[in-house]
């Protein structure tokens, strides 16, 4: 088995590193000096691995100590009215009743198990347990370093931290050995990238379970919960055993990974599909301008369902919403209150809010699969000034995009204040709404900055650039931080807007200077 585990982990690593080094080949003021033939080299091989296998550190700890902090610690002190150590083994088990069957570890279709099992043909049984059994480890470990450290910052006696990391890893033991139980049974196996409506309809159900019924007054009582994790605990190593002496895994695996594959690829046709159901081919449709205001002005009529169909559904969702608090605000004196608090204190908050309604993302997608993945075939389309022409022109119609749901939240938080009893500074309603325009321009010109100084799409349509992928995942812990930040409105809104007017000069200046050398077709 230990060989298994080193051909296993060389095989993984091989993967990530080959992956380290396309990144670094593709990053802004390095790229150069990293040759192709460095895929060879042995030293920058030595040196990937040890990010690799930082990497994999990071995976077994780092991403505990923040799901453990973000998605549980932290939000069991929101419910103030609540004892927050019961709130925290509340929304613990409800998210490891989610992570039983959506993060099994087991039953995940994944390159590097494809190239092995499917490719390489290795021994499906023992490279299983082999991963398997490190993947459980590593909860363990974990879930014991971190859950006894917030356990026991938040109240819980020590048997009860250990609880935490022995029930997270029983449950996915005994869900691993139903599921087991089942294909005996039936033939099927069940897919973490095929979960289903059912599966999806319980992710719904217990999120809201986790953080809704708290809003309600309501938690699991803490005996209960203690009582599922000892029932967990037990039935998981009982289940030990189904694991071990399971034969099929080659069987499982092979349907797994070949409906993978296939997922996959049905899903850039449907993409694909998708697209050109929504762009307009209506001949009709023509502009009086010239250059690229004229190839942009066509893009965007052409492709008006898929730009503007979320933002103004977006707009009105939220106007409904405003509405409901508005006449809450009315019938019930003590809603004015905490409105009104909230809009004095709480515009951090919206920061994340922001975050997920900005279309960036799309934005990027569609420009690229739709016009750039032709278009920069051509040396014309990379000039510096060309570049950033079409940049700015692309950027005005992001911000008005992204500006329609902004417009709405921004006045109708303003209104809201005003109707929830004012505020003796008048600027604040200047302020509300002006903040939230800053955050919506802020996150269209990040997203398409990005876009630009690393186009990370390749021809399919798949982000291809690691580099991108940490920045976005920056951006978004950074984001998600300000959900728990309280501050006062006319400070933060001012500091928001000054922030915004400040990146916008950065990233120009930026994409001028980079985007013609990284504004490329990626392979």
């Amino acid at each position: 088995m230990l060989k298994t585990l080193r051909i296993s982990f060389s095989l993984k690593n091989t993967y990530r590193v080959n992956g380290i080094i396309h990144s670094l080949k593709h990053t802004p003021l390095i790229k150069k000096l990293i040759p192709d033939a460095w895929y060879g080299v042995k030293g920058l091989k030595i040196f990937a691995y040890i990010v690799a296998g930082l990497w994999e550190f990071l995976s077994a700890f780092l991403g505990k100590l923040l799901y453990i902090l973000l998605m549980i610690f932290l939000p069991a002190y929101l419910y103030e009215s609540m004892d927050a150590g019961q709130v925290f083994l509340h929304i613990f088990v409800c998210l490891m009743a989610i992570g039983s069957y959506a993060n099994t570890y087991l039953f995940n279709p994944s390159n590097d198990k494809y190239y092995a099992l499917i490719l390489m043909r290795m021994d499906a049984r023992e490279y299983t347990l082999v991963n398997y059994g490190y993947a459980i480890l590593k909860v363990l470990a974990g879930f014991l370093i971190f859950g006894f450290i917030f356990g026991v910052e938040i109240g819980l006696p020590w048997w009860q931290c250990i609880l935490l990391a022995t029930a997270t890893a029983g449950i996915k033991l005994s869900m691993a050995a139903l599921l087991l139980c089942s294909y005996d049974r039936t033939g099927v196996s069940m897919s973490e990238s095929k979960l289903g409506i059912s599966g999806w309809a319980g992710i719904i159900v217990f999120l809201f379970a986790a953080y809704g019924l708290p809003v309600l007054g309501i938690a699991i009582p803490s005996q209960i919960v203690v009582g599922i994790m000892v029932f967990f605990s037990v039935t998981g190593l009982l289940s030990l055993y189904k694991i071990i002496s399971f034969t099929q895994y080659r069987a499982v695996y092979h349907q797994i990974l070949t409906d993978y594959q296939h997922t996959m690829q049905n899903a850039q046709d449907a993409a694909k599909e998708h697209n050109k159901k929504n762009i307009s081919v209506d001949a009709d449709i023509v502009s009086d301008k010239k250059g690229f205001e004229y190839m942009n002005d066509l893009f965007v009529k052409r492709h008006r369902k898929i730009l503007w169909k979320s933002s103004k559904k977006i707009a009105a969702v939220t106007a409904m919403f405003i509405v409901a608090l508005v006449v809450a605000c009315f019938i019930e004196a003590e809603a004015k209150t905490v409105i009104n608090e909230m809009m004095l204190t709480w515009l951090p908050y919206f920061v994340f809010i922001m975050y997920y309604m900005n279309r960036g993302a799309v934005f990027a997608n569609t420009v690229f699969i739709n016009c750039d993945s032709s278009m920069l075939t051509y040396p014309f389309y990379k000039k510096p000034k060309l570049i950033l022409e079409l940049f700015w022109i692309r950027l005005r119609e992001l911000i008005k995009i992204n500006l329609l749901p902004a417009v709405v939240i921004g006045c109708g938080m303003a209104l809201l204040l005003w109707v929830s009893g004012g505020t003796d500074t008048y600027m604040n309603y200047v302020i509300l709404v002006m903040s939230i325009i800053a955050m919506s321009i802020f996150f269209s010109v990040h997203h398409l900055t990005m876009y630009y100084l690393f186009q990370p799409f390749n021809l399919n349509a798949e982000v291809k650039n690691g580099v991108y992928h940490i920045i976005m995942g920056v951006t978004y812990f950074c984001v998600y931080l300000f959900i728990n930040l309280k501050m006062s409105t006319f400070i933060f809104g001012i500091m928001t807007i000054v922030f915004c007017v400040v990146y916008c000069i950065v990233a120009g200046i930026l994409v001028y200077r980079f985007a013609p050398k990284t504004f490329r077709l990626r392979s």
